[in-house]
């Protein structure tokens, strides 16, 4: 097979699975993309949004359609790293440990509501995300490929929540802000709701759209073979450069999040049928990839000042190569 056909492959392929996600999703096509590419660039996704905007629905239905393992954890105050990596068990009459895999060990792992999860639980999750591996009693365990973690969190104002660590942030690929719909998406979700076309059973006799997880590993490789001229690696460095030297940003965007970048690119170049990033495909991706990445400073925070406004300033001077 060609490397353009490859390319097609992958877009059809994300073609089709946003019509099947739509079956029983309304709106949210930005997120089915990113969905898409964090998954393609292997890599991880962190969504935020307050309960009942379908974030735990939509995850379920696109494990479904991407075939292989899929994991759950709801996240809880007394969830603890066992409960992520899982727990050797000893056997007395054989002197003897097996070891019980947790629900990370799947394809996609879908951790729901993060944030509700002690910081000790969620740096259980530190390792998976950098490695693709656990530790347990010193053992290392190699997570299923491919891999990819969705988390979910809710807003940080509200009750019974943790705030992320910033080197666990970092590890995320993109971000999400999940917000309400609009009244005529939320008139449309009222209209399936009426007649039970809302309920996920109702898809789930569908075969997925790739059974073998051999062919998502195949898609990935053509990801990486996405050309991206130095022109746009030198525009993803001013970008990145320019959150360091904001006056109103304490911490600008890492490496890893340049990196994050250029792979999440490459990968929307291909969702969209090309061989090659264009610098559309990084102004699309940077609120996803730097949000969560950016701290600002104290006296910034407190005049109101926030990083999306930052982010529209950084792409609207920052030149394209």
């Amino acid at each position: 097979m060609t490397e353009n056909q490859n390319i097609d492959n992958i877009h059809q392929f994300h073609e089709d699975l946003k019509k099947r996600l739509h079956q029983c999703i309304i709106g949210y096509d930005d997120l089915m993309d990113l969905l898409t590419i964090a998954f393609l660039s292997d890599g991880a996704l962190l969504m935020e949004g307050v309960p009942g905007t379908a974030k735990t629905t939509l995850c379920k239905f696109f494990a479904q359609n991407i075939g292989g393992k899929f994991g759950r954890l709801q996240g809880a105050v007394d969830i603890l790293p066992m409960d992520v990596i899982g727990v050797q068990k000893y056997h007395q009459d054989k002197n003897t440990f097996t070891f019980t895999e947790g629900p990370i060990f799947a394809n996609l792992f879908l951790v729901d509501e993060i944030n509700r999860m002690t910081p000790k639980a969620q740096g259980a999750l530190l390792e998976a995300l950098a490695e693709r591996q656990v530790t347990l009693d010193n053992q290392t365990k190699h997570l299923p490929s491919p891999f990819l973690v969705i988390a979910t969190q809710n807003p940080y104002e509200m009750e019974g929540t943790f705030n992320l660590i910033e080197s666990q942030k970092d590890r995320f690929t993109l971000s999400y802000r999940i917000e309400h719909l609009n009244v005529e998406d939320e008139v449309s979700v009222l209209k399936k709701g009426r007649t039970s076309g809302l309920d996920l059973g109702t898809y789930q006799q569908q075969k997925p759209l790739v059974e073998d997880p051999a062919a998502i590993l195949a898609m990935q490789e053509t990801v990486r073979s996405i050309y991206a001229s130095d022109d746009i690696l030198s525009y993803i460095g001013d970008l990145v450069e320019a959150t360091r030297r904001h006056p109103d940003i304490k911490l600008g965007v890492s490496t890893r999040g340049s990196l994050a970048l250029l792979r999440s690119a490459m990968a929307n170049a291909a969702i969209h049928g090309r061989d090659y990033v264009i610098p559309d495909d990084v102004k699309y991706l940077v609120p996803f990839v730097f949000a969560h990445r950016i701290i600002l400073k104290r006296e910034s925070s407190l005049n109101k000042i926030s990083v999306d406004s930052i982010i529209k300033q950084i792409l609207e001077t920052v030149p394209v190569k």
